[in-house]
């Protein structure tokens, strides 16, 4: 082998990594843009009424939904708000995370049929400044997702209101 064919062969291989360094560094910066179009409230505007009451502004992802990084207990979670949906409904996996007690169970209709889910009290649910304590839930063992499905057992004790593509929350009275 010549002296010119290896630095031919080390210069492909300088142009490979080039090339494979580029497209890691593209990768990262635009993963970031993609979580921010799957949930845009990762860290959702928070502020307080005239009357001292907590608001917190959502802004619908690129699917139309309402996706929010939240709390249970203190621990950080990401919530799917459903209005179709009767209470908060926590995938099993997050549950055991988040060392839920479960007690008593029954069958619940769901999208994908019936599914038998178990019970569950939260000490506290936050989303952004709201606060709520003693939120009826359960645990349902059919969820694979990493989404907390906020259902009515939350939202009715908060007001709501859509304008477009956002979202308020607000504390009640």
């Amino acid at each position: 082998m010549t002296e010119n064919d290896e630095t031919n062969r080390i210069g492909k291989i300088f142009v490979w990594l080039a090339w494979i360094i580029a497209l890691a560094i593209l990768v990262f910066i635009f993963q970031d843009v993609l979580d921010k179009q799957y949930n845009p409230n990762s860290n959702p505007e928070m502020r307080l009424t005239d009357s001292g009451r907590a608001e917190v502004v959502l802004q619908q992802n690129r699917l139309g939904h309402y996706l929010v990084q939240g709390g249970i207990n203190d621990q950080s979670v990401t919530f799917l708000l459903d209005t179709g949906a009767t209470q908060v409904s926590i995938p099993a996996h997050i549950a055991d995370q988040l060392n839920l007690p479960s007690y008593g169970s029954y069958p619940v209709q769901t999208a994908n049929g019936t599914v038998t889910v178990y019970q569950t009290k939260l000490e506290q649910l936050s989303i952004g400044n709201i606060f709520l304590y003693n939120v009826e839930a359960h645990i349902n063992p059919g969820m694979k997702s990493d989404e907390i499905l906020l259902g009515m057992s939350a939202l009715k004790r908060v007001e709501f209101t859509q304008t477009g593509k956002q979202l308020t929350l607000r504390e009640q009275n």
